[in-house]
């Protein structure tokens, strides 16, 4: 009997975890290939665009090109915002996972994930996407069943589990159970708003512009989801353009101010999982009480946002291992084991 389609993935077929901050790829019976960031330069000369750089390179960029260069991040809030400049990412991506242009034994079958609260347009416009950067088949995951995957939660089972991945745009919050999600949420809340209210309390607090790169780095290196038990914490040096005088200068910043920056997206991410939590069945319920919350995604990692997420909902509380890359590694479970085939959407 001749097997469908859905289960004779080939080896050249991939999986994309197509996020806000970062593009992640697994290749089937290789593992993780390629983590980038999502951002394009796009050059232009004498009217004609061209792409100039993709993932580090165009990073590397971001707030210092002349004025024929625009460096763009082709997603916001987990979706595409700009279709065409996304198409020509996921390519640059397909074919440098693959060797080169025109390396392809076949077109491949792609798993790509997609936050749970997307819209039937925004699901069409990642598929169109998939499709003309050159996709033969096109399978849609939703990210926290993705992430629980990853994660080696126990999805297949008639067990409650709950998990809350933080990415670069979006918190997925979902309770899973039998390969299906008894109740998610998505809210646009992320790495990126931590940033921009990182960069606002500083330009608030102490007249001094930042970019985004800048507000990345503080934090990544002193980032903390509750105040120091000091009150001040660690301190750090950040530069940017004084908004008085307009000249660069350099201030010293403390986790305590990071901490009072940031304060309300953690608290939306905490408000998030505790209505999750009101809406779960008993039965769902009591599992989680045995099982805990499970966080995965980069903003998992910001120090202390565990703590403050048990403190909150009187539940333990883990961090994955490689938080950063359960989306891409439980996507990418599916093309390998027929156990998870059933996660997977038809786009």
């Amino acid at each position: 009997m001749r097997l469908p389609r859905l289960f004779s993935f080939a080896s050249n077929d991939i999986a994309i975890d197509l996020g806000t901050v970062n593009t992640v790829v697994y290749a089937r019976d290789k593992g993780i290939v390629l983590n980038e960031p999502s951002v394009v330069a796009i050059e232009t000369i004498n009217g004609i665009s061209r792409v100039r750089a993709v993932g580090s390179d165009a990073k590397l960029m971001m707030g210092k090109t002349p004025d024929n260069v625009e460096t763009i991040r082709p997603l916001r809030g987990g979706v595409i915002a700009d279709i065409d400049v996304a198409e020509q990412m996921i390519k640059h991506f397909i074919d440098k996972v693959h060797g080169g242009p025109g390396r392809l034994p076949r077109r491949p079958e792609i798993a790509i994930c997609v936050p749970s609260g997307s819209t039937q347009v925004e699901r069409r416009a990642i598929r169109q996407a998939a499709t003309t950067a050159g996709a033969s088949k096109v399978w849609l995951i939703e990210e926290p069943m993705a992430a629980a995957i990853g994660a080696g939660m126990p999805v297949t089972e008639p067990i409650g589990a709950m998990v809350v991945d933080i990415g670069g745009g979006t918190t997925e919050v979902a309770v899973l159970s039998l390969q299906g999600l008894a109740y998610s949420s998505s809210v646009r809340v992320g790495g990126d708003k931590l940033d921009d209210a990182i960069a606002s309390y500083i330009r608030r607090k102490h007249n001094l512009m930042i970019g985004e790169a800048t507000a990345e780095r503080i934090k990544l290196t002193i980032g903390v989801a509750q105040m120091p038990a000091d009150g001040v914490g660690r301190m750090m040096r950040a530069k940017g353009r004084d908004l008085v005088k307009g000249v660069p200068t350099e201030i010293e910043i403390s986790q305590s101010e990071i901490a009072e920056a940031i304060a309300e997206p953690v608290n939306q991410i905490v408000e998030t999982v505790l209505n999750a939590l009101e809406n779960t069945a008993p039965e769902l319920a009591a599992d989680i009480v045995d099982q805990g919350i499970v966080m995965t995604g980069g903003g998992a990692l910001l120090n202390g946002i565990d703590a403050v997420l048990s403190q909150a909902s009187g539940l333990p509380v883990i961090v994955a291992d490689n938080a950063l890359i359960c989306v891409a590694m439980g996507a990418g479970r599916t093309l390998e084991d027929s156990n998870y085939r059933g996660v997977l959407i038809a786009a």
